[in-house]
């Protein structure tokens, strides 16, 4: 098995540039999510490594071999675009075949009347029905084969994208947002199916989406990028647990993470309300903050209790959880809190209540929007 690194590549359209020297290196075997929103530069990424586009500065690597320089047929990665890409005019069976057709038949070979009268040719095509006919039945669709792309659905459409990249067993596979077209119960199902074809195949993958769950959900580490950049690259525990930057806590989690604006005391303290939020801020006194937790870290206590004062200003059902929608006392900033439905009907709208969370649960971000450390760990949320 090979590994992947696109190594300080940077790509720009003139003055808009796409990618800012972005360096991402999958393990041999290795499952990356690249996810962010529209516009990021994911998919541009994937092309460069791909082949398909070329960067203005930077590497691309596959294992030892450098491939920077190489043609998209030299790379030996397999590519699942988001559209799927299918010939309209063959059978799934036969576009599944079209890679092994192109790299082990010569021209003569591939002709329908002359590469018949080749005697080396009926070895060579038994061989690709072969490996054609094993891929599909890893993929539930050997009885498709003989159907044409218009008589498919998307998810099995889908599916024979996906048997044409893995038929050629390749050292990478790039995919581009292969689940998007698909609705929503058939995207779980069919991420499901891809990560076990990973575990199979053991292929480094790279996995472009704008969907967070699928990240989250499937990648071994995940690369946050927004804006060009690459913002953070962990596994998935770190990049919702810990996030390096604001705009990854705001891009990842949903709901989105609750943020308020506060400032550092001289005693490295961040004070909101008149309630201390976190203690051992590595900043200057001074320094403007902003302060975030997320929805399942808030607990609700009685108006006496130590913590924010606030009141409810609508809640949610949703089945498994609750969401509760808080107004701030003062004005200005409304949270949210994910609670248990068991948990929720203690609480009525327009109640007051304090809001508390656990120092561990509490972020601290500076005004360039990088995490700031926090020490030692503080005690709930209270009052000063």
């Amino acid at each position: 098995m090979s590994g992947l690194a696109l190594r300080g590549i940077s790509k720009a359209y003139g003055d808009n540039h796409i990618l800012r020297d972005v360096t991402i290196e999958a393990q041999p075997g290795e499952f990356v999510a690249l996810v962010g929103p529209s516009g990021c530069g994911k998919t541009t990424l994937l092309r460069i490594a791909a082949g398909l586009d070329h960067a203005d500065r930077g590497s691309v690597w596959l294992g030892e071999r450098d491939m920077t320089a190489m043609r998209p047929s030299e790379r030996d990665i397999a590519m699942v675009f988001q559209s799927y890409a299918l010939y309209p005019h063959l059978t799934a069976g036969q576009n599944i075949a079209v890679p092994l057709a192109m790299r082990d038949l010569t021209i003569w070979q591939r002709l329908p009347g002359i590469g018949n009268l080749m005697p080396s040719q009926r070895g060579i095509r038994a061989d690709i029905q072969r490996r054609v006919l094993e891929t599909a039945r890893s993929l539930r669709i050997d009885h498709l084969l003989d159907r044409k792309p218009g008589q498919m659905s998307g998810g099995q459409r889908q599916r024979v994208a996906l048997g044409r990249a893995l038929v050629r067993s390749p050292a990478a596979f790039l995919m581009d947002e292969p689940l998007s077209n698909l609705d929503a119960n058939l995207r779980v199902h069919t991420r499901a199916e891809i990560v076990e074809l990973h575990r199979r195949a053991g292929v480094t993958t790279l996995y472009v989406t704008h969907d967070q769950a699928e990240a989250l959900s499937m990648a071994d580490r995940v690369a946050v990028m927004i804006g060009g950049r690459l913002l953070q690259f962990d596994t998935p525990e770190g990049i919702y647990s810990n996030p390096a930057h604001i705009e990854v806590a705001r891009f990842i989690g949903s709901p989105q993470i609750n943020l308020l604006n506060g400032e550092v005391d001289a005693a490295h303290g961040v004070r909101i309300g008149g309630r201390l939020l976190a203690e051992g801020v590595n900043a200057r006194p001074g320094t403007s903050v902003t302060v975030g937790f997320r929805p399942e870290a808030i607990k609700l206590g009685a108006p006496e209790q130590a913590g924010l004062i606030a009141s409810l200003r609508r809640i949610e059902f949703l089945g498994s959880e609750t969401l509760v929608f808080i107004d701030l006392a003062g004005g200005g900033d409304t949270l949210v809190a994910k609670l248990a439905p068991s948990d929720a009907t203690a609480f009525a709208l327009g109640q007051a209540v304090t809001i508390m969370a656990a120092s561990r649960d509490v972020l601290v971000f500076g005004g360039d929007g990088a995490r700031l450390s926090v020490s030692p760990p503080m005690r709930m949320v209270a009052n000063g």
